[in-house]
């Protein structure tokens, strides 16, 4: 071989390695442009779980989300179905094995999306529906959420009996268990729920309630789901409620913490410690359950608005405390414990009502272990209802609305004092205890002045 033929040979493959070199470099670089500007990534979330809570006139439906996402909610017809379409997301859960308690929702399945990279879920459903949705942040046990709340758009409202207008109507309580479906309220250490203490005890202080003539109790939520708390008042308007009663169980950051307590409205905002506590779990209840609203007089303009709101809240928590403290009274005769000697005041959301007086009563301590164990039992809550609602009758059989049957009952008469007239001359003139008068008048001393009213009672 030639010298000639020699260095042909070697610049052949010099080029070649460089060529191969060339190339691979070539390669390398387009993918690192390409790892760059598309990186690779997993999923950006994921529907880990789905829960459904039913109320009588409409489903919440509850996907639990690994992250953050944007999402599109849409009505199809012919037939009905809701669709979920969420953006970079995917399905962990099985939506075959769901368990679906709706009478609205037939069943969930996924369906291909015209778009790419959006999750779409099908909602099939029983019957029309409008649909609303929104997101929660974690909280406590709970991650992101999406939540859709279905409205059966053709559910026949609820029929109100017709106020009676021959002046012996009933007396309506509205009867409030707190919190609910996703809002599981205070947990006891054994891990029992406020949520399910509160319904039961509420379904059984309906029950005493209504045994009594004259009164019809009515329940704001009668299972297991969540209502806004302004869905709870407008409810016990739509009843023509004459009292509001919410009904929890205290939770508290010390498990020493203990006793029943009965509340009323504070528009100052909380004064100790607990009413701090009981305020901020409110508060927190809102990210369990969903966003609420404020209610507006807008019938009237601001200045006027004011002053209407302001007296009828005036007169409203001037009743709401009279009858707070004959249940406070009441209760302290069947239970262990009071945690206070008197009512207790707070600014709660529940409590603010302008045009029903309203209390409420927190039937003990859940984060007490002994408290707790009485709460389960169902004994302990009979005894419970039975002095709120031997509170509540004692209250409006001295202050019973017009028109009620109460009224007739026992409003017997009104007396008007006169010169010369003492408590007890009057007791014996209408044969009636000096107790009772003052228990009818919320009188304090045996002191009467000339002109005063009296309630007087029944004899029996």
């Amino acid at each position: 071989m030639t010298q000639q033929q020699n260095d042909q040979i070697l610049m052949t493959s010099f080029f070649r390695h460089l060529n191969h070199f060339i190339h691979r470099s070539f390669i390398f670089a387009i993918g690192f442009v390409l790892l760059v500007s598309f990186p690779v990534s997993s999923v950006a979330s994921v529907v880990e779980s789905m829960r459904f809570w039913q109320s009588p006139e409409s489903t919440r439906v509850v996907l639990d989300l690994s992250d953050e996402v944007k999402h599109e909610v849409s009505v199809l017809k012919n037939p009905d179905r809701v669709v979920v379409d969420i953006l970079d997301a995917r399905v962990s859960v099985d939506l075959n094995q769901l368990d679906i308690k709706s009478d609205l929702i037939k069943r969930v399945r996924e369906s291909q999306s015209p778009r790419e990279g959006i999750l779409r879920l099908v909602l099939d459903l029983n019957k029309a529906a409008e649909p609303k949705s929104f997101l929660l942040k974690p909280y406590q046990d709970y991650g992101n959420r999406l939540v859709i709340d279905l409205t059966d758009i053709n559910a026949v409202p609820e029929k109100i009996p017709a106020v009676e207008l021959n002046g012996n109507r009933d007396i309506i309580v509205a009867v409030d268990a707190g919190h609910g479906g996703e809002d599981p309220g205070a947990l006891g250490p054994s891990g029992t729920k406020e949520k399910d203490i509160v319904l039961a005890l509420s379904k059984q202080l309906v029950e005493e309630l209504n045994k009594m003539e004259g009164i019809k109790a009515i329940l704001t939520r009668s299972g297991d789901y969540y209502l806004l708390h302004r869905k709870r008042t407008d409810i016990a308007r739509r009843h023509r409620a004459d009292l509001f009663v919410s009904v929890h169980a205290d939770g508290f950051k010390s498990p020493k913490a203990s006793g029943a307590s009965v509340w009323v409205l504070n528009l100052r905002g909380a004064q100790s410690e607990v009413a701090r506590w009981m305020k901020l779990q409110e508060e927190k209840s809102a990210l369990l359950g969903g966003v609420d609203s404020t209610v507006v007089l807008s019938d009237y303009d601001k200045s006027v608005r004011s002053v209407l709101l302001d007296l009828q809240m005036d007169n409203s928590i001037e009743e709401s405390t009279r009858v707070a403290k004959v249940v406070h009274k009441k209760m302290s005769q069947a239970v262990p414990k009071m945690h206070k000697k008197h009512v207790e005041e707070n600014s709660l959301l529940v409590l603010k009502n302008p045009d029903i007086p309203s209390i409420l009563v927190e039937s003990g301590f859940i984060s007490n272990p002994k408290e707790e164990a009485l709460l389960k039992t169902a004994s302990y809550r009979q005894k419970l209802a039975k002095a709120v609602k031997d509170g509540i009758y004692t209250y409006f059989k001295n202050n019973a609305p017009d028109g009620t049957l109460i009224a007739a009952k026992y409003r017997q008469n009104i007396y008007h004092v006169q010169r010369g007239d003492s408590l007890t001359k009057v007791a014996r003139r209408f044969n009636v205890s000096i107790r009772d008068i003052k228990n009818a008048n919320q009188m304090s001393t045996n002191t009467v002045k000339i002109g005063q009213k009296l309630i007087i009672p029944s004899a029996d």
